[in-house]
């Protein structure tokens, strides 16, 4: 299982739709389901969540690297969620 990194905030609405993109796409593919989600609250954890270099939240690493920070759409999720199965690199489609 490969396993996917997301800082958060609870209150953050991006990351509420990062969340609900994740779900929703779980639910549409079954490959997705081979993603582990470490969830960080960086406001429970500050002092870990400290040793990551990034500003925005949601942030989401992939084997010790940062591959989207802030914001983001169903299509990125969706396209982010391939990457990590397929082990390519994240790019979004234009």
């Amino acid at each position: 299982m490969k396993k996917v990194t997301v800082f958060y905030q609870p209150m953050c609405p991006f990351c509420k739709n990062a969340f609900k993109f994740i779900k929703e796409l779980t639910a549409e593919n079954e490959a997705f389901k081979n993603i582990e989600w470490e969830l960080i609250d960086e406001l429970k954890e500050p002092e870990f969540a400290d040793k990551f270099d990034y500003y925005y939240v949601p942030t989401f690493y992939f084997e010790g690297k940062k591959i989207h920070e802030g914001g983001i759409f169903k299509n990125e999720v969706k396209a982010l969620m391939q990457s990590v199965i397929d082990g390519t690199p994240f790019k979004i489609e234009e």
